[in-house]
């Protein structure tokens, strides 16, 4: 299924509904192989994947309210601590920071609509507004009307769904316009921040579901660097490389196996589809997780802290 970083498809995930239509005929167990992405095919090369290839690769990473979802299916109470304050707004001076920052907001957004914390909601709006104007795409924010909505606590779904269509509006027009540096900032810190925000709950209260998430984003890790390390020979995006890099150190013990299954044929909305029964299993240690954990909080201070 391609996602885009907010989705409104994902909203759907609350209640357990979600497709994947690959499809693989071998029935054998596959180790997930880790590769590492050398840094001499990125020198004096600006730009080394397609702008299709960027755009594929955000488009498929889990979306943030999917992630504020599964967090709420554990039962873990929402927990305001675990956002990111937003009183240091003003001290973000430069583009760098304020889309980074901006991707943490947005997603705290989604952790907030999930849990119907209305009430919270204006003082992140506050920030995400303000940043997005300094990006220049602050007109996609329907400001006004998704204030309306959580101050009178009127329908929540239409609350989250203006929120999500607006950060992909403000991510689609990035990409069109040349702005991908941007994008991928953007969806570097809601990444951060959804791992941050499940990291948390897993301290909170041990979860297997949410476990196997946070392991089983290694895979999504070398995309990550993939896309960032476009932009390294700008300081400040190979400084945020070594720190994402940081992390991926430590998912070296991370062991993930896709055990295929036999693929099943479904209609839907009139269109055949292949709805697959692979079975993954994610083998992390307590060790490795606290270890994951400990260096995603370090990268997401070092974000909040810029």
């Amino acid at each position: 299924m391609n996602r885009r970083i907010f989705t409104a498809i994902a909203i759907l995930i609350a209640s357990g509904s979600l497709l994947m239509t690959n499809c693989q005929s071998d029935n054998k167990a596959k180790k997930n192989d880790d590769f590492t992405i050398p840094d001499s095919i990125f020198k004096d090369k600006p730009l080394m994947i397609s702008k299709e290839a960027m755009n594929d690769i955000i488009d498929n990473m889990s979306s943030p309210v999917e992630m504020a979802a599964l967090i709420k299916s554990t039962g873990v109470p929402f927990n305001q601590k675990f956002l990111a304050s937003t009183s240091k707004v003003d001290n973000l001076d430069t583009d760098f920071k304020q889309a980074l920052n901006l991707g943490i907001y947005g997603c705290d957004l989604g952790y907030l609509n999930m849990y119907e914390k209305t009430g919270s909601i204006i003082s992140s709006m506050q920030a995400i507004k303000k940043l997005s104007d300094q990006l220049r795409i602050g007109h996609f924010f329907d400001f006004n009307t998704i204030k309306r909505l959580a101050t009178n606590n009127e329908n929540i779904d239409s609350l989250m769904y203006i929120s999500v269509s607006s950060f992909n509006n403000m991510d689609e027009y990035l990409r069109e316009h040349n702005r991908s540096d941007i994008s991928s900032l953007l969806v570097t810190g809601m990444w951060i921040e959804g791992m941050y925000l499940a990291c948390q709950v897993v301290k909170e209260k041990p979860n297997e579901t949410l476990r196997e998430r946070i392991g089983d984003s290694k895979i999504v890790l070398n995309d990550l660097l993939l896309i960032l390390k476009n932009y390294k020979s700008n300081s400040a995006f190979a400084n945020l490389v070594k720190e994402i890099e940081k992390i991926k150190k430590e998912y070296d013990n991370v062991t993930i196996i896709v055990k295929s299954g036999e693929p099943e044929m479904i209609e839907i909305d009139g269109m055949l589809m292949f709805q697959s029964h692979d079975e993954q299993i994610v083998d992390i240690s307590d060790e490795t997780l606290a270890k994951i954990i400990a260096s995603i909080e370090n990268t997401r201070s070092m974000i909040i802290n810029l």
